[in-house]
């Protein structure tokens, strides 16, 4: 297996990308891009369902859940440790009368309940049937994000201690500094309360939006010439997912394409492989930075959003 090392990996696959540009089919392509931005669509009708829930007085705008959240994933494209997320809670709550962050960021938590239930299933099932690298392998994976916290696995506890640290922190400043911070942290949870409006204002979204991503997967496998079956459109999202699980670099680039190198060794050429996963890569990061920036200057009329939220002192974590 041909083993990719930071960021020569990273130039070795964009160099097979642009070498296998003419073979590939521009019609799929096509389709895989559209089967992305109705995803968006999607997913974000779920989030506003899940939003206006929380503020059954206030009419929440899908326009407004939309752009906040294209805007975010535009941000989180190219800077890495989701800092797009705060984002999306920035332009939401200037934009949701009565609104607040500890009740937008439970609807985010919530809007992802889907996913991680069947991205976690689809883990457990590659790992059952030997497809993801064991423990003892990841470490000689060197493109993995992570890599350094299994090489040192001391360093790794630390780590480990110092997110409970902070999340007990963030914890404790919000109970000090927002009044009745758990009512309203428990607000965003109002449509898991109602069982029914959830499957089918949430659930039903979910869903179709997992459909849209596979296809949009299937169709980037047929653009670039791999192999279709089935297995192979799960296999690639499950590096996907993994791979933005803890995105030390912006939309997790490094990680996903050593794990798509194991995970189909034998089904294909490694330049192919490389072709497939920078190319999805640079195309949706020109999809997602074109349209986030774009939502950004019409919501904010300027690209600078970081001035925008560093002015916020509640987004800031100022307050």
């Amino acid at each position: 297996m041909r083993k990719l090392h930071g960021l020569d990996g990273i130039l070795d696959a964009g160099r097979a990308f642009f070498d296998g540009l003419y073979s590939v089919s521009w019609g799929a392509l096509a389709l895989a891009v559209l089967c992305h931005l109705v995803k968006v669509a999607v997913r974000t009708r779920a989030w506003r369902n899940i939003v206006q829930a929380a503020y059954p007085e206030t009419n929440v705008r899908w326009r407004s859940v939309y752009g906040s959240y294209v805007a975010g994933v535009g941000v989180n494209a190219i800077v890495p440790a989701r800092g797009g997320d705060v984002l999306k809670l920035y332009l939401l709550k200037h934009r949701v009368e009565g609104s607040t962050y500890p009740t937008l960021a439970a609807t985010l938590l919530v809007d992802t309940m889907f996913d991680t239930v069947l991205a976690s299933l689809l883990v457990l099932w590659a790992l059952s049937f030997g497809f993801l690298p064991g423990l003892d392998v990841i470490p000689r994976l060197p493109a993995i994000d992570w890599l350094y916290l299994f090489q040192h696995p001391r360093a790794a506890a630390i780590v480990g201690i110092v997110l409970v640290v902070l999340i007990l922190a963030g914890i404790t400043w919000g109970a000090r500094h927002v009044k009745d911070f758990w009512a309203r942290v428990r607000q965003g949870f109002t449509i898991v309360r109602q069982p029914r409006e959830y499957l089918r204002r949430v659930a039903l979204l979910d869903a179709l939006d997992w459909g849209l991503r596979l296809a949009s997967v299937y169709f980037f496998l047929n653009a670039f010439g791999l192999p279709t079956h089935a297995d192979n459109v799960a296999l690639v999202q499950v590096t996907q997912s993994l791979a933005t699980a803890l995105p030390f670099t912006p939309g997790g680039v490094g990680t996903e394409q050593a794990l798509l190198v194991y995970v189909f060794q034998g089904e294909a050429p490694t330049s192919a492989l490389l072709s497939f996963s920078i190319g999805v890569k640079i195309v949706l990061t020109v999809v997602n930075v074109t349209i986030g920036f774009l939502a950004i200057l019409l919501m904010l009329k300027t690209f600078d959003w970081r001035g925008h939220v560093d002015r916020d002192p509640a987004a800031s974590g100022r307050a």
